[in-house]
């Protein structure tokens, strides 16, 4: 049933895309007539094998699914370089999703003594070969997203990616996260961004997970 629904799923995908190709071909919008010139041809099978492989969960998601499970976290965070450190706890739960293939975090746990929540989505991108991840949580109304590199040699990834910065409305700013994976029971996540005085990158926080018994 699994591989009949993906399959239909593919069928319509491959369908809508050639759609698009043709309307792209037809119109009269020169950004429209661009991206056709520049679209590779494809046959049907060539394109369901892709896709197929697209949406097969692989090593990286099966090490994604090694995380499941909660976890407390031990919070540091520096509000500026240089400052003093603000300290905090919380809990993580992590749960695979859509047949493996993303893992869904909810995160709690307290800021300056108000409370907390986020939600993360992490997956693993077959085709650009690197791992993707959204976030939101109660202290904005926006949302991050990142991509990353798995370094085998670090066990690490290191996501890249821009947030909005309530300090220049209409801008976005960088930020970089490090996620090691330390062993089974232990992981760490550090977070890099602009100093709001110099504008110079800084380790805005450090989370070190333990696997909760």
């Amino acid at each position: 049933m699994k591989n009949l629904l993906t399959i239909l799923s593919v069928a319509i995908l491959l369908i809508a895309c050639e759609k698009g190709k043709t309307t792209a071909s037809t119109g009269s919008d020169k950004t429209d007539s661009a991206s056709t010139s520049e679209w590779k041809p494809v046959d049907s099978a060539t394109a369901m094998k892709d896709w197929m492989a697209y949406s097969t969960p692989g090593e990286m998601q099966k090490m994604l699914a090694k995380s499941d499970g909660t976890w407390t976290g031990e919070t540091t965070m520096w509000m500026e370089n240089g400052a003093k450190p603000m300290m905090s706890k919380s809990e993580a739960t992590n749960k695979m999703m859509l047949g493996g293939r993303y893992q869904i975090t909810n995160h709690k746990g307290d800021f300056m003594g108000m409370p907390f929540e986020g939600m993360s989505i992490v997956g693993y991108d077959n085709a650009k070969k690197k791992f993707v991840s959204t976030w939101i949580d109660n202290m904005g109304t926006g949302i991050m997203h990142s991509e990353g590199d798995w370094n085998p040699s670090t066990k690490s990834v290191e996501f890249k990616g821009k947030m909005t910065d309530p300090s220049r409305p209409g801008k976005d700013c960088d930020f970089r996260e490090v996620f090691t994976f330390v062993d089974d029971n232990t992981q760490k996540l550090e977070m890099y961004g602009p100093d709001f005085k110099t504008g110079k990158e800084y380790k805005t926080m450090e989370i070190k997970y333990t696997r909760k018994k």
